[in-house]
């Protein structure tokens, strides 16, 4: 029998409390009594510090197959790990792509062998995330993957039809669409950065706002008619907000979430190109961050998604047109949802709980995973400590890639530690796996 102790931690940031994991299950909750423990019991002094249960990130890249110099998923779960993760959802668009029940089994078995986090695979929406024909999505939903979320990411499903013919079908198996939206004829693949007034100065192909509210408007319509889920992925405009509220209003089963850094970053970083903040969606100005924001915090938007897009440095050391899309995530989003949202009072941590943890795991189907503190749950928690700052070096991360927007800033609130089912996965920013593993 195994057992940890932690004791004086605030569960979702309240009164102090000891909790007993016992056998990788929450086994008791307040003051647990000397007798209680054994002679094996782990005792982890956690006084003044935060308990909340395991994150769940609905939006992670990991590269394999494929793109191993960029991230492998032993790499990708132990920056999870790091940041707190107890589960990410591997989306599809690997080379090749995740659109067969044989592609999904694979990365789900890659997960399970390293063991840090549960990986989850996305099924493509299309074959080849082409935007043409439906991949196998029974195939995928049937099999031991049991895929659940779907998303052609970094592409709009674009055609309605498509778009249509997978609601219908995802509806069968409780599934949902996650929408990259963003539509080809207002913003094409060379679109970069924000529209306005800079990216004109800057010379940088516009990204209209509207590109990404029409595909919303026309999904929510589209999830209304086939009385189907569909997910809005990284939500970037105060307009895609204001559709997310009409719809969810009528009972529309629409649900959205947004990326840290759409949560603390804004379009003036672009002035200098600096390629690191070249993400897709681009950066918004400030009224479309602060939007977010309120979002977020009234429950418009349903989750934080870390969008985690590791690249190789060849792929994003070009000019700023040039350079690939996306940003590292994993280790820094919830220091990051700590600045913007904890420290400026817009959520508690029993918040940051609900769109970190409960409302991923609720979206995703996930079994075990985003179930709160109670006894009887799983015992996937991560420990912060809210008051810790920390200068983010890009050099220290355990990704393989290093395209990280937060080197040198100093944000406040640190993951102390993270457990998987009572394992202790990762320990003061570094995995308890053998570094040959992820390094």
């Amino acid at each position: 029998m195994s057992s940890t102790l932690v004791t004086g931690a605030r569960p979702l940031g309240g009164e102090a409390a000891d909790v007993l994991v016992r056998d990788g299950m929450i086994a008791a909750v307040g003051r647990v009594p000397a007798a209680e423990r054994d002679g094996d019991t782990e005792v982890v002094d956690a006084d003044g510090l935060v308990l909340l249960p395991g994150l769940v990130d609905l939006h992670t890249h990991l590269r394999e197959p494929g793109r191993e110099d960029a991230e492998t998923v032993a790499s990708g779960s132990a920056a999870a790990a790091v940041g707190g993760f107890t589960a990410v959802l591997a989306m599809a668009n690997t080379s090749p792509v995740t659109d067969t029940a044989e592609a999904a089994l694979r990365v789900l078995e890659l997960g399970r062998s390293c063991g840090l986090v549960d990986v989850q695979p996305v099924g493509a929406v299309t074959k080849g995330i082409e935007g043409h024909e439906l991949a196998e999505l029974g195939l995928m939903a049937r099999s031991r993957a049991r895929v659940r979320v779907f998303s052609d990411d970094g592409h709009c499903v674009a055609d309605a039809r498509v778009m249509r013919r997978a609601l219908e079908y995802v509806k069968a198996f409780g599934g949902v669409v996650s929408q990259h939206a963003q539509d080809p004829t207002l913003a094409g693949r060379e679109a970069c950065c924000d529209e306005s007034e800079l990216s004109g100065r800057l010379g940088l192909p516009g990204w209209p706002g509207i590109a990404e509210e029409t595909i919303v408007s026309r999904d929510v319509m589209l999830a209304r008619h086939t009385g189907s889920r569909v997910h809005v992925a990284h939500v970037s405009t105060a307009g895609t907000v204001e559709v997310v509220r009409w719809a969810k209003a009528q009972g529309i089963a629409v649900t959205a979430e947004v990326t840290p850094h759409h949560l603390l970053l804004t379009s003036d970083l672009l002035a200098g190109y600096d390629p690191v903040y070249k993400v897709n969606p681009p950066l918004r100005p400030a009224e479309d961050v602060e939007a977010l924001r309120a979002a977020l915090a009234d429950g418009t938007i349903d989750a934080v998604a870390t969008d985690h897009a590791p690249h190789a440095r060849h792929d994003k050391e070009h000019a700023f047109v040039d350079a690939a899309f996306g940003m590292l995530g994993l280790e820094t989003a919830l220091p990051v949802v700590s600045e913007v949202m904890v420290r400026s009072g817009l959520l508690d941590w029993a918040g940051v709980a609900r769109v970190m943890s409960s409302a991923p795991a609720r979206i995703a189907g996930l079994d075990g995973h985003g179930q709160g503190l109670q006894v009887g749950s799983p015992a996937n928690l991560v420990l912060v400590d809210p008051d810790r700052a920390t200068t983010i070096d890009a050099a220290a991360s355990v990704s393989l890639s290093r395209n990280n927007p937060y080197d040198g800033r100093t944000l406040t609130g640190a993951v102390v530690g993270t457990w998987l089912r009572g394992r202790r996965t990762a320990s003061e920013g570094r995995p308890l796996l053998a570094e040959e593993a992820w390094a």
